[in-house]
């Protein structure tokens, strides 16, 4: 896993296909299909930031995951941090890249000072048994929270965990 401080142009690129790749497989990740790579690589140009950090997984050079921490800024918060935009392509998923992707993001977040992770992710993903096999907890559900590609509103199921 490497921590992405600075993206050049190739590397925010590589992140914006990875991004149209998950989301035309149905990730819900903020955006829905047909997502076009000019959108995607508008939405890396703010990422890494200074609350921000980003891990990417690479297979034979190409980005094929990645992960964000966000720190949270406020005075009462700086015990936290949210999980965001966990995404591996398609076609390199079943290796283990999600599991070690957040694990570098929790190791991160113990190095910044911080106990509580937080997270949120569509009812019924996936992603739900990964965040649960690797600790944390169910916090809830909203009802209706995000738009699906056929309209549908899902609700989310929101985690933390405690490091």
């Amino acid at each position: 896993m490497a921590q992405e401080e600075h993206l050049s142009e190739e590397r925010r690129r590589q992140l914006a296909r990875l991004l149209v790749e998950v989301v035309a497989d149905g990730a819900s990740v903020g955006f829905l299909p047909p997502l076009v790579e000019a959108e995607a690589d508008a939405y890396w140009q703010n990422v890494p930031a200074a609350n921000v950090r980003l891990w990417t997984a690479c297979l034979d050079g190409e980005i094929v995951g990645s992960v964000q921490l966000h720190l949270a800024e406020k005075a009462n918060g700086l015990h936290r941090a949210e999980i965001a935009k966990l995404m591996v392509h398609p076609g390199a998923r079943r290796r283990g890249l999600a599991r070690k992707l957040m694990e570098t993001a929790e190791n991160a977040a113990r190095a910044e000072g911080r106990s509580l992770l937080v997270l949120d992710t569509r009812e019924g993903d996936p992603s739900n048994r990964l965040y649960r096999s690797l600790g944390y907890e169910e916090a809830g559900r909203i009802p209706d929270y995000a738009r699906s590609e056929d309209g549908r509103l899902d609700a989310t199921v929101l985690y933390f965990k405690r490091l």
